[in-house]
């Protein structure tokens, strides 16, 4: 469920550069390379030659 919220800070269908997906981890937590892993393990963020991009979550409009 935290992850989640987390993934929130993401648009759906935006694809990001790693440089950028760090920075705005790091507003939640000092060690976002863990976090990133963690999204991307959970399915919630998804990757390909360094560049993300949300693949799950919810999406409020």
């Amino acid at each position: 469920m935290v992850l989640e919220h987390v993934v929130s800070s993401f648009e759906p269908g935006i694809r990001y550069p790693e440089r950028e997906v760090n920075a705005i981890l790091r507003a939640w937590h000092d060690d976002h390379a863990a976090l990133r892993r963690y999204l991307v393990d959970a399915g919630l963020l998804s990757r390909d030659n360094n560049v993300y991009w949300r693949s799950g979550g919810p999406v409020v409009l």
